[in-house]
Order: structure tokens, then C-alpha cells, then sequence
């Protein structure tokens, strides 16, 4: 087990929050061969979860298969602040690997695996989408998604800007608990000098870490810090012992 120390760093200026966009994240590693394949047309459960959609799925196909029924059974369920991100990410690629289309149903999440069908309803409204994970973020405290554009404007997110939210989640491509590709991203940085100046302080404390530093296209830094194997208690230590004054620190699932 790593042993770990506080990290404490003290950047220029006072607190900044992030900016409301998600950043792409630096390339990750294809995933891992999962060793319990889904099983196509078993019923949906934490254990036994269906396969998610390919990249050429339809998304409305998706809603059709689960009618949208309110009382459709959910592997789980979160509440939150939903917001939605465009350009200047549209034509991208996400982090599953694919071009993101801001004209498509889908959003970026900071833990759930990539791939998962989520039904989201506007707590205000009750306009329903159902969405497809294929993106990391919102890097913004008190967020829970990130919407595509289709997806914020089937809802009532796009003109708002922020809605409160139910997220429904009907299908991973593997159970929720199992083990996955762990990380913790730190920013947002308005200037690369802090950024990088974390970046070598936690690079010099976890030796066993691949610690990298990165833009956004909106202009802003992240430092990313990828602990040993990948491993989700590591980068709980990290996250948890890690402080800095610009910017915050958020545990993110890479696959």
C-alpha cells in the first residue's frame, strides 16, 4: 500500500473556482478487456449489466427500448446540479476515444463508466433525455453532468444554463462496483506556471505516480495525477491528501 503524506501547496492568488466546461482530458489507454463480459438481451442488473451501445447506436433507439416508463428499474440513483458544454469541444475527441457531437445525445460524468445509459429528468420541469457516457467532467464543484447541447435543450438545460437533476442510471457496460481506472484531476488553473508548479511538488512526492499538466481549448491548465496501476484507493489517498489554493480536486474514473 502507498503511504501517503499530505500535500500541501500554496499557489498564487487566492481561490479560483473552475470554469463551467468540461476539459478534455490528455489521452487515456484503451480499456482493459473486462474478464466478465455482458451477456446481449440479459436483464439488466448490477451483476449481470447489459452492453452498452456502440458509437453508431442510435441514442433515441435507446429511449424507445426503455419507454421512458417512470417506474423502468434504475441500478442507481443521483441528484444534482446539471449543466451542458458546446463549442469550443464540439469536434473533439472525448475521453471514450470518440469525436464528441454536441448534436447528439450525450454527456460527460466524472465517474461513472464510460459507456452507461443514464436517463436524466429536470427535477423543475420533468423533461426526461436519456444520454450515453462517453465524456469525463463537469469539473465544477457541486455538478453532477455535463450535457450534450441535444441533450440540454431536450431538457430545459440550454437556455438555463444549470437545472437540477435526477440521474437514473439503466445501464453499465460493467457493474458499478467493479474495479475500473482511477485518477485524480486538479484545476482549473488560469495560467501554466501554478499548474506546473503543482505538477513537479506531486511528481517529487509519489515517486510511483505519473503526474501530467495540461490546457483546455477555453485556455485554462489541469494537472492530472495517475497513481500506481490505476488503483481507485490510491487515488482516493491522493485526492484526499492533496490541497491547493486554485482551483479544485476531483476523483475521476478513466474508463
Amino acid at each position: 500500500m502507498l503511504l501517503l503524506a499530505s500535500a500541501a501547496f500554496t499557489a498564487c492568488g487566492g481561490h479560483k473556482n473552475a470554469r463551467v466546461n468540461a476539459p478534455p482530458p490528455p489521452p487515456i489507454a484503451s480499456p482493459q478487456p473486462q474478464t466478465s463480459p455482458a451477456v446481449s438481451g440479459a436483464p439488466v442488473s448490477p451483476a449481470q449489466p447489459a452492453p452498452a451501445p456502440s458509437a453508431g447506436e442510435d441514442i433515441e433507439g435507446t429511449e424507445a427500448a426503455f419507454s421512458l416508463r417512470p417506474d423502468a428499474k434504475a441500478l442507481s440513483v443521483e441528484t444534482g446540479v446539471a449543466s451542458w458544454y458546446g463549442p469550443p469541444y464540439h469536434n473533439r475527441r472525448g475521453s471514450n476515444g470518440e469525436v464528441y457531437d454536441m448534436n447528439s445525445f450525450t454527456a460527460a460524468h466524472r465517474t461513472l463508466a464510460l459507456g452507461s445509459i443514464v436517463r436524466v429528468t429536470n427535477l423543475k420541469t420533468g423533461h426526461v433525455a436519456v444520454v450515453r457516457i462517453t465524456d469525463r467532467g463537469p469539473f465544477v464543484d457541486g455538478r453532477v453532468i455535463d450535457l450534450s447541447l441535444a441533450a440540454a435543450k431536450r431538457i430545459d438545460v440550454w437556455r438555463a444554463g444549470l437545472a437540477p437533476v435526477r440521474l437514473e442510471v439503466l445501464r453499465t457496460p460493467v457493474p458499478a462496483k467493479a474495479g475500473g481506472r482511477w485518477a485524480v484531476q486538479i484545476g482549473a488553473f488560469g495560467e501554466e506556471g501554478p499548474a506546473l508548479d503543482l505538477a513537479s511538488h506531486l511528481s517529487a512526492r509519489y515517486h510511483s505516480a505519473k503526474v501530467l499538466h495540461f490546457s483546455s481549448p477555453i485556455g485554462d491548465w489541469w494537472v492530472r495525477v495517475r497513481v500506481l496501476d490505476d488503483d481507485r484507493t490510491r487515488a482516493e489517498e491522493v485526492a484526499r491528501d492533496t490541497r491547493t489554493r486554485e482551483g479544485s480536486i476531483f476523483l475521476v474514473r478513466l474508463d
